[in-house]
Formats: structure tokens, sequence, C-alpha cells
């Protein structure tokens, strides 16, 4: 019960990585808000977890929807203890074939999202003045670029590099930013990639995933509660002189 007494608001919690984070931290004795795009989704997904979860509809690329959703779990609860930045949209092609819809779409939902959402949490947290945890969702592809996932790679080291700066504005405040950067971690998530690069590569179904679970050093794909561990320390007194920071949680795909 690491995070007894606290309230934390995941995005993108409806399903996978999300999911498992708001299941474990209502193990760990949180309160949590459940806040997804499919309002519908995420209830379900709070019903599941119990009474200590609960839905909240938020769109983070619409800062009205930021607003609203963080002033609707102010109002449930005592306060925001911790986020977990989360949400997040994954493409791929070629570079000769990259779309701005394409661009504009990620970097609003992995980049901007991540950013404002944060901003509107901490000050929040400011307001209160106790302090907080806010965690954010990186990757390995924000680590290096990758042929086929040039704009994906580049939102994830800018979610990297928005962690660093946040990180070391806010603790002055007492609110420690830091972020995770899963690898290759199986689930929704992946059957998605696997279908794009099965298209682009001219794969069989399934096979992209076969390729990169092999290649991990630890002998498979990630799952979303090898994550969860990462996510429960982060947000416990026992991280809070690690400021501006981002953990691989990736089986030993990529070394600092």
């Amino acid at each position: 019960m690491r995070l007894a007494g606290k309230t934390a608001l995941i995005t993108g919690a409806a399903r996978g990585i999300g999911r498992a984070f708001a299941e474990r931290y209502a193990a760990e004795g949180a309160r949590v808000a459940i806040a997804d795009i499919d309002l519908d989704r995420a209830a379900a997904t709070a019903g599941h977890i119990g009474e200590a979860a609960f839905a909240i509809e938020l769109d983070v690329s619409d800062q009205a929807s930021i607003d609203q959703a963080i002033a609707a779990v102010a109002e449930r609860t005592r306060g925001i203890d911790i986020l977990i930045n989360n949400a997040a949209l994954f493409d791929l092609a070629p570079i000769v074939e990259i779309t701005r819809q394409s661009y504009d779409r990620l970097f609003s939902i992995n980049v901007a999202g991540s950013l404002f959402t944060l901003q509107a949490v901490a000050r929040h947290m400011i307001a209160r003045g106790q302090g907080g945890k806010i965690i954010n969702m990186a990757s390995q592809a924000g680590r290096r670029g990758e042929a086929l996932v040039g704009v994906y790679c580049a939102t994830k080291a800018a979610v990297i590099s928005l962690t660093q700066s946040a990180g070391l504005d806010l603790i002055k405040h007492g609110i420690n930013v830091n972020a995770i950067a899963p690898g290759v971690v199986d689930g929704d998530h992946w059957d998605h990639v696997d279908a794009l690069f099965a298209a682009q590569e001219g794969l069989a179904p399934g096979e992209k995933k076969r390729q990169v679970g092999a290649a991990v050093p630890f002998g498979r794909m990630g799952t979303a509660a090898d994550l969860t561990g990462m996510a429960v320390f982060l947000a416990t007194p026992d991280a809070d002189y690690i400021v501006a920071q981002t953990y691989n949680v990736d089986g030993g795909n990529w070394m600092n």
C-alpha cells in the first residue's frame, strides 16, 4: 500500500499500459482517475478495478478538455498527487511519405498533450502546496531514430527533453518530473504496430512482433505489467531525490 491516500490521474488509462498502471496503483492504495477520450471504455475499466477508480473523459489535444478533467478530479478528491502522461498515438511511414496530417496528429497528442496536461496538473499541484509526482511515458524510440518511424521517434525524443526541462523547473515546488522509456510491449498497441510494419515491409501478421521479441536481450517482448513497478517507485517518497530522469524498462534493449 505504498500509494495509500494518494490520488493519481492517468491519461489513456482505459486499456493497455495505462490500464495496467491504474490496476497496480489501486492495488497500492491510490485513488485513480481513469482518464481517456473513450469514456465508455474508461468507465468499464474503472468498474473492473472497483471503488478505488473512477472514469473521466479527457482529450489531451483539447485544452478545455484538459482543464475540465483536472477540475473534475480535484473536485471529486482532495487533489491530484500523481500524474501519468500515458496517452499517445503511433504511426509509421518512409520519410518521403510522411504526411502533415500524421505529423500534426502525433505531435498534438504525444508532445503537446503531454506538455499541456503536465502544465495544468503542475499549476494545480503548486496551488495546493503539497508537491507531487509527474511521470511521462517516453519510449526507446525516443533514444534513437528508426527508418520508418521518424515522427513517432521525434515525439518521444521531445518527451524526454520535456521531462528534463519540466523536472528542472518544477522541483523547486516539490514536484518531481521523471519518465519511463519502455521497449517493445506486447498488447493492443503492438498489434497495431505489427500491422503497420506488415503493410510496409510485406511481412506476415505477427512476424514483426516475433522479430522484435527475439531481439530483446531479456528474451521476450515486455508486458504492461513489467512497467508497473517503475511507475509505482517513481510515485513514492523513495524517488524524492530523482529529478528529470528517463528510465529504460525494456529488457536490455537500450543502455544509457
